[in-house]
């Protein structure tokens, strides 16, 4: 049966540029991919579009591909991006001019309609709230745009598109669109569409899948020429996750596995334009070295709207992260901290201006992140301190404050590599939803329009099922701690203030003891030092993994948060040598590390 490959060139703007000619020595390459838009990313292309109305695009989409235009077009391999943020006609133009210097006749599509900026009766409708935090709408947004689906793409293809450059879309989209042109997949063949749209969510992220950031680090080899990812997708829904062959990294269970849990939340219930997936009963099978199969994805109808993603500025910030050598100097980086913060608001009063909005001081080496669960005091830290306020002028005081501790501070202060800090303007998300029917998506190829029509989803799309097991009961036994990372991969993300931790269980039997001994109520209590919300926990039978979503956990996570870091990225790796407590009995079987209890 055909197959049709997808490679990914780029997970973020700011990727590899050398990933596309990685990619491109694929025997049979079908689709190249890139994903560069992030929430934060699209306030800073809306700046640099109010700066040049030729800007406001990703250009590192066109430098990655424009020295293999000419072989694109020879070996009929086609080009799906979403680097056209907030100007994608403009990004055509661009590559359209590389192109034709070049030499090289390529037909581009577009899929515009996404930015609603200008939308006052959705974004100034009244009682409009955050539809995670609940907090009130500003009066003025940076940028608006909705999350578009795979039919535009899909379309731009079936109408004779070389490349396709979108604005936002869902990063899935970027993988379902070729799929649903190439095998014919219609807007109701739910299951289908789910399992293209999980092809996405895996490629979407580039190396992650293929090795990047896994936890077993040490069993990943060539982190200098890390492998991008690989679909090779059927019909019927089968599809196998690999690489190019001789490149670093590596695609396993445990990294298709961690990829697969990375920035999800309820995994019965992910919703997309197109499709709501359900992924709890995914299951992944070696296929060959480097190579995993997934199968068991399945979709139910799509909702008939569409999430609106906002970005709003408030006020400004800035931050500084000077080091501190010797005995005690965790305490005397606290002291300084506090100090620097004292000794600005005292000036901030004297200009009769309040003070700050919001301080972070985190003593970096000195085990901050663990709250009450750090080790002893280190000899050598990184002081880092952050400031919020609603005038800029509060935070360039606290930028000038900072080099005068070199001589009036703690002794042993040292590090201002980066000079002066800057103050930053403050980017706050801000989503709800808005009816599809309001916002249409439009479709041009080489300029002229091309008819879309896209499925309008049901008010009322149906219950997820429901898969949260009933506890296990426990053998009544000896029992023994051993650390977590023993037991279970983990990977943790983000989506705006709520961060995610995916937890697999290296062995189905490992799970009910990560289950019993790590329950919601304990992920909340260990992160309660940042965690100012509910943590719920979801189950993944299929993958034999867990999932928990903590809210209200990033200091208003991306430009917003004033944390070391924002985007929780580090939360997997804070659990890890967490305690757990297993049969005496299956530790000495399988050769577990054993903690004293």
């Amino acid at each position: 049966m055909r197959s049709v490959k997808i490679g990914c060139w780029a997970g973020f703007w700011g990727d590899s540029q050398y990933a596309a000619s990685q990619l491109m020595k694929v025997d049979g390459l079908d689709y190249l991919i890139s994903d560069y838009l992030a929430e934060v990313t699209m306030s800073l292309l809306v700046r640099a579009r109010a700066k040049s109305p030729d800007m406001g695009y990703a250009p590192d989409a066109i430098a990655a591909i424009a020295p293999f235009l000419s072989e694109i077009k020879q070996r009929g391999i086609r080009v799906v991006t979403n680097a056209g943020g907030v100007n994608p006609q403009a990004c055509r133009k661009a590559l359209a001019e590389v192109a034709r210097k070049a030499g090289v006749d390529i037909s581009i599509a577009t899929v515009t309609g996404d930015d609603v900026s200008s939308r006052a009766d959705l974004l100034q409708a009244p009682g409009l709230k955050e539809m995670f935090s609940g907090t009130p709408a500003p009066k003025v947004f940076t940028s608006a745009n909705a999350y578009f689906g795979a039919r535009p793409i899909a379309r731009a293809l079936d109408a004779g598109a070389d490349i396709v450059i979108t604005g936002r879309c869902t990063d899935s989209a970027l993988a379902l669109g070729p799929l649903m042109h190439e095998f014919g997949w219609q807007d109701d063949d739910w299951d289908m569409l789910a399992t293209g749209s999980l092809v996405g969510h895996l490629l979407e992220c580039g190396a992650q899948v293929a090795g990047g950031i896994h936890t077993d680090w040490r069993d990943v080899g060539g982190w200098d020429d890390m492998g991008f990812p690989l679909a090779e997708c059927h019909a019927d829904g089968r599809f196998t996750i690999t690489k190019p062959e001789h490149t670093g990294g590596l695609v396993t269970f445990g990294t298709v596995a961690e990829q697969l849990l990375y920035e999800i939340g309820d995994p019965a219930n992910y919703i997309l334009p197109d499709v709501i997936c359900d992924f709890t009963q995914v299951k992944l099978a070696e296929d060959g070295p480097d190579r995993i199969a997934v199968t068991g994805t399945r979709g139910r109808p799509c909702t008939d709207q569409y999430k609106i993603s906002a970005t709003y500025q408030d006020g400004y910030r800035a931050m500084s992260m000077p080091t501190l050598i010797g005995p005690d100097s965790a305490e005397r980086a606290q002291l300084l901290g506090e100090s620097i913060i004292r000794r600005c608001e005292r000036i901030l009063g004297d200009r009769n201006m309040p003070g700050f909005d919001e301080v972070s001081i985190e003593v970096l080496g000195a085990e901050v992140n663990y709250g009450t669960r750090a080790a002893r005091p280190p000899r050598e830290v990184v002081l880092k301190i952050g400031v919020r306020h609603k005038q800029r002028s509060a935070v360039e005081v606290f930028a000038s404050e900072i080099a005068p501790m070199g001589t009036g501070g703690p002794q042993g202060l040292t590090g201002f590599f980066a000079g002066r800090p800057r103050p930053q303007p403050v980017v706050r998300l801000f989503s709800f939803l808005a009816p599809k029917a309001g916002i249409l998506p439009l479709v041009h190829l080489d300029g002229e329009p091309v008819s879309c029509a896209v499925a309008p989803g049901t008010a009322s799309p149906g219950p997820a099922p429901d898969t949260i097991s009933k506890p296990t009961p426990l053998d009544d036994e000896p029992m023994v701690d051993v650390p977590l990372v023993a037991l279970a991969w983990g990977r943790s993300g983000d989506k705006g203030d709520l961060a995610n931790i995916g937890l697999i269980a290296r062995k189905p039997a490992y799970l009910p003891f990560i289950r019993a001994g790590l329950p919601a109520s304990a992920v909340a209590e260990y992160f309660a030092h940042f965690c100012q919300g509910r943590v719920d926990c979801f189950e993944l039978p299929g993958l034999h993994a867990l999932n928990y979503v903590l809210h209200e956990t990033l200091g208003g996570g991306g430009m917003a948060s004033l944390r070391i870091d924002p985007q929780g990225k580090a939360y997997a790796q804070i659990l890890m040598d967490l305690p757990i407590p297993v049969p005496a009995r299956l530790a000495q079987e399988d050769d577990l590390p054993v903690g004293s209890r």
